[in-house]
């Protein structure tokens, strides 16, 4: 195997355009993901088109280096943190151009590296979007990262999770061939090619560039927030209003994540964000009124002990997205739910990627969330062998300080998201310093690493996975956490292995990543 040793490794790795960087930091910077630390690189190559990427993979591999795609960062599952030392990372977020934008066919490709922010933002003066519009680490996560990992958020409700807007890829193999894959307009077109790299987590090949079906802006909108006492009648409601349909987007949390929430953001906030989104949509009366509406209505209105679930609807008319609002208050009364004042979406789209100070807790605790995608069957089990499972840790995550909340969102087609969240006291990492901003730093404590505490994350953590295992869930960002080969049927198994051997025979491509 080669090493940065030889004299014309880096010349070779930049002979197509890319920039390699081999400098300490960076090294150190990209061999983390948010939640852990991966080995040692060897190098760091910034592509700046397909044929630069190219070339660079194929000089890497034909020396016998494994190499790792990255794209924002906001893996926190291990997706491109390699266990062996020597990889040579691909950052991919140099790739960050937007190629086409067909109006006529209604699809738009972007190299893997623009971020789902920017791709919002160049189609929106437009009045068009993709259909999955992002996740909320959209202003750093990238379109190529959300295909590799897979994700929900912005328009789940409806059109489901990121991979499901893809129509084409454009990839580059372990030996450095550029594959296309799909139908510049249609998927699948014979056998579905180009979902056999969706949710790959980077393990099959690199995403170059990525094409997405557009569809229309929405034009109206409509909210409504309801808090429910117990977890059954919550999940209850959620199940029952993504398979009416009515949704765009239906998401909450437990009573733990509410008062993290809560003590994390601030109402001067809430009313800027909200006040910012009434003036793009050209009222300011309307805007200084759901400003004062938002202050007015504070923080105390979901209570100290109660779930909350956040609708929003989506359409041509006011009077349709008022109709399916209509419709989720009449399903969220059946199940026991109360409506209480919607400032909560209206402030999350207000301001659909913000800042990402989310990954640190409110005193500047490590964050670390665990999800598992169950079946609304599933769904109420699930989340009570959850609580089972945090009842059986209490006292050391009371010893510890180790606390937990819960998010769970509705996934159109699939179920419900269920992701607890651990929070516990930790160093950061250069990443998290990197991402977080500066002045939100700066209020916030710095504590030691504290190996017992993160022993003890570890354990728990590892519990949730092996929890959802054999409860049926799926995942997204799959990388080097969750058990995904131990839920395949064995043919299928094989068939992967076979895929994972046929295109790339060394196993150069992210190797453990995907269990392979």
């Amino acid at each position: 195997m080669a090493t940065l040793a030889e004299p014309d490794l880096i010349q070779a790795l930049a002979a197509g355009g890319a920039r390699v960087a081999t400098d300490a930091a960076t090294l150190d910077l990209f061999a983390h993901d948010i939640y852990d630390r991966g080995a040692d690189l060897a190098a760091v190559v910034h592509p700046t088109d397909t044929a630069s990427l190219a070339a660079a993979v194929k000089a890497a591999t034909d020396r016998g280096l494994v190499v790792v795609p990255r794209g924002g960062g906001m893996s926190y599952t291990g997706g491109y943190t390699p266990s062996q030392p020597g990889a040579v990372l691909f950052d991919t977020a140099t790739m960050n151009r937007i190629l086409d934008i067909n109006e006529t066919d209604m699809t738009v490709t972007v190299e893997a590296g623009c971020t789902w922010a920017a791709l919002y933002e160049a189609l929106r003066p437009r009045g068009l979007r993709t259909p999955f519009w992002g996740t909320l680490s959209g202003i750093h996560a990238t379109v190529g990262g959300g295909m590799s990992q897979n994700g929900i958020f912005w328009g789940t409700g409806r059109h489901g999770t990121a991979v499901q807007s893809c129509v084409a890829l454009e990839v580059v193999l372990a030996d450095g061939t550029v594959m296309k894959t799909g139908s510049s307009h249609a998927r699948p077109y014979g056998p579905d090619l180009t979902g056999l790299f969706l949710a790959d987590t980077g393990a099959l090949g690199i995403k170059a560039t990525i094409t997405l079906r557009m569809v229309p802006e929405a034009r109206c909108h409509g909210y409504a927030s309801f808090t429910f006492t117990d977890a059954a009648g919550y999940l209850g409601a959620m199940g029952e209003i993504e398979r009416s349909g009515v949704s765009t987007e239906c998401f909450g949390f437990d009573p733990r994540l509410n008062a993290i929430r809560m003590q994390r953001d601030s109402l001067s906030t809430d009313a800027k964000q909200l006040v910012g989104m009434m003036k793009k949509q050209g009222s300011v009366l309307k805007a200084l009124k759901e400003g004062v509406k938002v202050v007015t209505a504070g923080r105390n209105f979901m209570g100290d002990a109660t779930f909350s679930m956040h609708v929003m609807a989506e359409a041509g008319i006011q009077q349709a997205a008022d109709a399916d609002i209509a419709v989720a208050r009449e399903i969220v009364a059946r199940h026991g739910g109360t409506e209480v004042e919607n400032t909560v979406p209206k402030i999350v789209r207000a301001n659909p990627f913000g800042p990402l100070n989310m990954m640190l807790g409110s005193q500047g605790e490590r964050w670390a969330p665990i999800h598992g995608l169950v079946s609304h069957s599933k769904a109420k089990a699930c989340f009570a062998a959850l609580e089972d499972l945090f009842a059986s840790h209490a006292e050391t995550m009371e010893r510890l300080d180790i606390h937990y909340g819960t998010l769970m969102a509705a996934v159109g087609g699939a179920g419900v998201v269920i992701e607890p969240c651990l929070y516990w006291r930790d160093a950061r990492n250069p990443l998290i310093d990197r991402t977080v901003e500066p002045a939100h730093l700066k209020k916030l404590q710095v504590f030691p690493h504290d190996p017992e505490i993160w022993a003890a994350v570890q354990e728990i953590k590892q519990a949730i996975v092996d929890l959802f295992l054999a409860h049926q869930a799926a995942h997204f960002q799959i990388g080097r956490t969750y058990r995904y080969r131990e839920s395949l049927d064995p043919a299928a198994d094989a068939l992967l292995v076979a895929l994972k051997s046929a295109l790339d025979p060394r196993g150069l491509m992210n190797p453990g990543s995907l269990g392979l």
